[in-house]
């Protein structure tokens, strides 16, 4: 699994550049579509000269680029480089064969963070735990099939028997991630808690969220390898 950054001195480059309140006025006017510095200045109330300079940080920065009119030749309009304000926000994990999601009795929370994932990525994963339990938690059951979610083939595994080399695993629980194999590497870590102790509608709905939040952060950073 490879991991795509640029350094952390580009990112603190770009991070400053984006740092003014009218740089931030630029770009976000730029995330519509291009413009004339002149556009730009009557759009955002301007003067042209702090137009210029605004441009001058933006463009040094790689945000932004210039291209001269194939109407009015001697009219420039400026464009956003989105890679480039993207890249600065997270680093993308690439090449990553499946996620492995566990959790200690592998009996709620890994098996609804594999289920949700499935609906986000095309990156596969599965679920486990360091302790299974015999059978999946009836309200985890639950509060899947109310969120649209299909348990019926959902069995709980033993992490050993299902981490392979270059899974990335995430732990989606403080115990599991203390007690997972040396050699489950790549990990992450979630400090989602356990609902199983309240057993109740609300903890496992408050679960879920929790973890398809996360989800919905990562998803679009990890993809797939060739297989």
């Amino acid at each position: 699994m490879n991991v795509e950054r640029i350094s952390l001195a580009e990112r603190a480059r770009v991070h400053a550049a984006l740092g003014d309140p009218a740089r931030l006025a630029i770009v976000d006017a730029l995330m519509v579509g291009d413009a004339a510095p002149g556009e730009l200045g009557a759009l955002l109330e301007m003067p042209t000269n702090l137009v210029a300079h605004h441009l001058k940080v933006l463009q040094e920065a790689g945000l932004v680029v210039r291209g001269r009119s194939e109407g009015d030749h001697r009219r420039t309009y400026v464009q956003l480089v989105p890679e480039r304000l993207a890249s600065v926000v997270s680093p993308t994990l690439q090449d990553v064969p499946r996620v492995v999601f566990v959790c200690t009795q592998n009996s709620a929370r890994s098996q609804l963070a594999a289920a949700i994932w499935a609906r986000r990525s095309h990156v596969p994963a599965v679920s486990a735990g360091t302790r299974p339990a015999e059978r999946v938690h009836p309200r985890a059951v639950k509060v899947a099939r109310r969120r649209g979610l299909d348990p019926r083939e959902w069995r709980t595994a033993q992490v050993a028997d299902v981490v392979e080399p270059d899974d990335l695993v995430i732990a989606v629980c403080d115990i599991a991630y203390e007690h997972l194999p040396a050699e489950a590497r790549p990990r992450v870590h979630w400090s989602v808690p356990d609902p199983a102790p309240p057993d109740t509608d609300a903890a496992f709905e408050a679960a879920y969220d929790e973890i398809a939040g996360r989800i919905d952060r990562l998803a679009p950073l990890v993809s797939k390898g060739k297989s």
